[in-house]
């Protein structure tokens, strides 16, 4: 349920609708508009409570409308909050007018490869390392990351170059050491029903990168940004990162129509992955290309300065090269969707 408050309600009369809510059995949940103030109720009552309960806040002069929500997901609900959520990192903003990019290795295998990766991508526009201290991998034989060395790394990497930092979170037992380090916490595929390490992130007010499941339907999908922002985290992005479908070309099928629908449905901002979503470097150009067209708010790319000997996912790694020739491409096509290609990194000239 979602109480819209009129034009000029005062924070006393803001609380009575909260206070109400929590005294019913609901969470009361305030989201602050430009126009107008709503409080989302959050929870499970029977029918005639709730019934009754909407038809007592109608009542009340500082209301304007009640609405019941019927989807699974509340907090993530445009229903609940209509303006676009803007996530801030450091000193910019994620969702709101410029197109952001996330650049560096798929995993931290030493240090010069890291410094080697972040001057490049820092050079070419890039205004976020990526880079995986701690590495999920289909097969336990397969190079599982440096763990807390690769943070180490991570952390001098962003004090040479002044780039924020992403990275993955794989257990609850890590997260204390991943968020003193990350600016941004990635979710994996595989870990976006972890609910425990979902709840966990959510009690934090750290930037958080939720992936969609390689099976996960877009409303699973939501649900479990829910389970972030049920604790309080109101800093959740989504990452659309291909899922599995028939096709064995591609490693995974982008799916750009989630893109569209989830800025339909919800107010958090969408990053494409399309370097997962492929599996192929050669892909990985027009797919940015068109997902900037369907509206995402930022890219998260894979570069190595020898994708043949990187020791994860280098057939999907650009080069240095092809990403600043990538860069140089996507600012028409920010533009041609009234959008602007932020390029904070250290862009020439600059």
């Amino acid at each position: 349920m979602i109480v819209v408050m009129r034009p000029g309600a005062s924070e006393e009369q803001i609380q009575e609708v909260c206070q109400r809510l929590e005294a019913a059995g609901y969470k009361a949940a305030i989201s602050r508009g430009v126009e107008r103030v709503v409080v989302g109720a959050i929870g499970i009552l029977d029918e005639p409570t709730r019934q009754m309960l909407m038809e007592q806040l109608l009542v009340l002069p500082f209301v304007e409308q009640v609405i019941r929500v019927t989807k699974p997901y509340k907090l993530v609900s445009s229903d609940w909050k209509k303006e676009r959520t803007k996530v801030a990192v450091r000193d910019f903003l994620i969702g709101g007018d410029e197109v952001i990019v996330m650049a560096g290795p798929c995993a931290v295998e030493s240090r010069e490869q890291l410094l080697q990766t972040a001057y490049a991508v820092k050079e070419a526009g890039a205004d976020v390392l990526r880079g995986g201290a701690y590495k999920p991998r289909t097969s336990p034989h397969s190079f599982q990351g440096l763990g807390e060395v690769g943070l180490e790394l991570l952390r001098e990497a962003s004090e040479i170059t002044g780039l924020p930092i992403i990275t993955e979170v794989l257990d609850v037992r890590d997260l204390e050491r991943v968020i003193s380090v990350a600016d941004i916490i990635q979710v994996g595929a595989r870990s976006m029903q972890n609910f425990a390490l979902l709840r966990e992130l959510g009690k934090t007010d750290k930037p958080v990168l939720l992936k969609r499941g390689i099976s996960a339907t877009i409303e699973e999908w939501l649900q479990a940004a829910e389970y972030i922002m049920l604790e309080g985290n109101i800093n959740v992005m989504l990452c659309e990162r291909g899922i599995r479908t028939f096709e064995t070309y591609t490693r995974n099928t982008l799916d750009l129509s989630a893109v569209a629908a989830a800025k339909e449905l919800t107010h958090l901002p969408i990053i494409v992955d399309p370097s997962h979503a492929t599996g192929r470097w050669s892909l990985v150009t027009p797919l940015s290309l068109a997902a900037v067209a369907a509206g995402a708010d930022g890219l998260l790319i894979e570069v190595h300065p020898e994708p043949s000997k990187a020791l994860s996912d280098g057939p999907q790694s650009l080069t240095p090269e092809r990403f600043a020739a990538l860069m140089e491409k996507l600012e028409p096509i920010a533009e041609a969707v009234e959008r602007k290609l932020r390029k904070g990194g250290g862009v020439k000239g600059a």
